[in-house]
């Protein structure tokens, strides 16, 4: 289920799509918003703080189709709210095209004797049950594309299953088999299934994993944005079901 392959150019691969990017306040979130308007896509920022999203919006319409935004809090959301999500979705852009789920929650490393309840029932919630929730409300809009995908990002369960990782690390695991059980239900229809597993790269989650790292020790979230791009776009059909590791070149690996 997994395949390691070096990423493709985006340039135009998303033309008249619409795309939803969850965590987009988030490094990869932001990213790969970046990326997906540079490849043509009109996207729907989705994030809780709306200072930032405000900003990456300005941003994106300054050089390409005029992006939407979409704050929610994925902590406190409900299927009610998911629901009226993708209805005005459909609404005001008149269709999606795309899903990707970059929104984590991560309180750090802490022994599960140690962990706060809700720390460890917050990340289940975020990182499994509202990718779930979200994609559920999504599906009748994603069906009416002749090709549509939703992309969830990945952490490898091998790392972050053992000691400390918590709710994080569990919820990694669930994750997994939740895209297994999407990509084997949707295999038939329109929505392609697929996750992307990033390799280790600098964002606020890491840093709260490895306080004691070297800044600059591996590539900024960026170096994996074009990956985003490629599994959302008809080039992705390749990956369909699979949880795709691209090789990104870093100067820890070179040494």
């Amino acid at each position: 289920m997994s395949t390691d392959v070096g990423t493709p150019p985006i340039a135009g691969m998303l033309g008249e799509r619409v795309i939803l990017v969850t965590g987009a306040n988030g490094a990869l979130g932001e990213a790969a918003a970046r990326a997906c308007a540079a490849a043509g896509a009109t996207v729907v920022l989705l994030g809780r703080r709306v200072p930032k999203l405000q900003r990456l919006h300005d941003a994106l319409a300054a050089s390409g189709p005029p992006p939407a935004i979409y704050p929610l809090d994925l902590l406190g959301a409900t299927p009610a709210d998911y629901a009226e999500m993708a209805m005005r979705i459909g609404d005001e852009l008149g269709r999606l095209d795309g899903v990707l789920h970059a929104a984590a929650e991560f309180q750090g490393l802490t022994p599960l004797e140690n962990t706060d309840p809700s720390d460890f029932v917050n990340a289940l919630h975020v990182n499994v049950g509202a990718p779930f929730l979200l994609t559920q409300a999504c599906l009748p809009l994603l069906r009416r594309a002749p090709d549509s995908a939703v992309v969830f990002v990945m952490d490898d369960p091998r790392r972050v299953g053992r000691a400390y990782w918590g709710g994080y690390g569990v919820s990694k695991f669930a994750l997994q088999g939740l895209v297994s059980m999407f990509a084997d239900e949707l295999e038939q229809s329109p929505v392609r299934v697929s996750a992307l597993q990033p390799g280790p790269m600098q964002t606020v989650l890491r840093a709260r994993a490895f306080m004691t790292e070297t800044p600059g020790t591996w590539p900024q979230a960026s170096a994996y944005a074009d990956a985003c791009v490629h599994l959302l776009s008809p080039a992705g059909s390749g990956e369909r079901g699979q949880i795709w590791k691209p090789v990104i070149a870093t100067r820890a690996a070179a040494q």
